[in-house]
């Protein structure tokens, strides 16, 4: 099931951003097989393997690749395979011998993807980093904070996820839709520094037109507006508020009991610290269920401020299927949808398994074979 059914992925094992491509393209009904390392690893598992949600919907294979007959096998599956998705530094899968070159000479149709911090080049490609430092170097985290306070760290999304995994995905399909007209496969370079300052585009330019200021908390999009923001309310939980356009606007602030003829001007920025306080001591008046019962539904622009254990409760999330439960794990489901081609139920991450290799065609006799060599765990 899915619109990728067919379509078959190589994942040399890692953490973070690759795995996630890989959930991601497995998700949407590619054959998707990881080829582990044998022996220890950190793949950044939590404790049971049920637990690490992107190594879902997939097989494994754990193979010896300081062996011979290890990369060769690999290679052997890279002939067969539409994509091959790695997440290492610049340089180790040519030292260990499947570099795109001599993967691109046994497939000439596949698409190699990589994916880095900061690319494949440059004066910091070799250098160790994480989501955090790639977004520092694109503008992203610098504008992210409240006002006079220090950045916050938005999570790893912005990095390892929006930047990395999303680009990814979308470089390797774009690149397959390519061979489609010319027969032949190319590298994909995903940086995840790349992707993040991507991610910026929209205020890169609305920085150089003198509408968005370098002070974080002091924009619209960044707390700095009255009619976009989070506001606490009387039971300690938050509420959001984005009625940005004036109609909505209009609504929310005669949902909230505020009179808008006592407001600034929209955007009079040197009056916005007033007006958020009045709606934060309004907003304060009520839980926020309360909240709830009078605003969830209509045009002003709101939402309660819901953590882990309560979104997947939320009656439009439900409604929606939003999460889905996989061996007792609650997760979010597949993204996005598909009329024609859904998307299957996503499974269980699996343990690696020699019997993986049955489906790329690998006989039971040469398994066998490679087990007695101490090639396959």
């Amino acid at each position: 099931m899915g619109p990728l059914a067919g379509l078959r992925v190589i994942e040399m094992a890692g953490i973070g951003p690759a795995p996630m491509c890989a959930m991601l393209l497995a998700d949407m009904g590619a054959t998707v097989l990881r080829i582990d390392r044998r022996g220890p690893s950190d793949l950044g598992i939590p404790g049971e393997l049920k637990y690490a949600v992107h190594n879902r919907s997939r097989n494994a294979v754990a193979v010896d690749l300081k062996k011979g007959e290890g990369i060769e096998l690999v290679l052997e599956l890279v002939g067969k395979a539409d994509a091959l998705i790695e997440g290492f530094r610049p340089g180790v899968m040519e030292r260990l011998g499947l570099g795109p070159e001599v993967c691109l000479a046994r497939n000439p149709r596949l698409v190699f993807g990589r994916m880095t911090g900061w690319g494949q080049d440059g004066p910091m490609a070799h250098a160790a980093g994480h989501d955090l430092n790639y977004i520092s170097l694109s503008g992203a985290a610098a504008a992210v904070g409240r006002a006079g306070g220090p950045p916050v760290p938005p999570l790893n999304l912005v990095g390892d996820y929006g930047g990395g995994s999303l680009y990814l995905a979308l470089g390797v399909l774009a690149a397959i839709f390519e061979v489609h007209k010319s027969g032949k496969g190319q590298i994909i370079d995903a940086a995840m520094v790349d992707g993040a300052a991507s991610l910026m585009s929209a205020f890169y330019g609305m920085y150089a037109a003198n509408t968005w200021t370098l002070e974080r908390g002091t924009n619209i999009l960044d707390s700095g507006a009255f009619f976009y923001d989070l506001y606490e309310c009387a039971d300690g939980n938050y509420i959001s508020l984005g009625f940005i356009e004036d109609k909505f606007l209009e609504q929310g602030l005669k949902l909230l009991g505020i009179d808008q003829s006592e407001m600034p001007p929209k955007m009079d920025r040197v009056r916005w610290p007033e007006a958020k306080v009045k709606i934060a001591a309004r907003v304060k008046t009520k839980t926020r269920d309360e909240w709830r019962a009078i605003m969830e539904g209509t045009d002003a622009c709101f939402a309660p401020v819901l953590n882990l254990a309560e979104a997947p409760k939320h009656s439009h999330n439900v409604a929606r299927k939003t999460f889905v439960e996989v061996d007792g794990v609650v997760q979010p489901a597949p993204a996005p949808r598909f009329s024609r081609t859904p998307n299957a139920t996503p499974t269980a991450p699996r343990e690696p398994s020699a019997e993986s290799l049955l489906d790329w065609g690998v006989a039971s006799t040469r398994i066998a074979s490679l087990r007695k060599l101490g090639v396959l765990g």
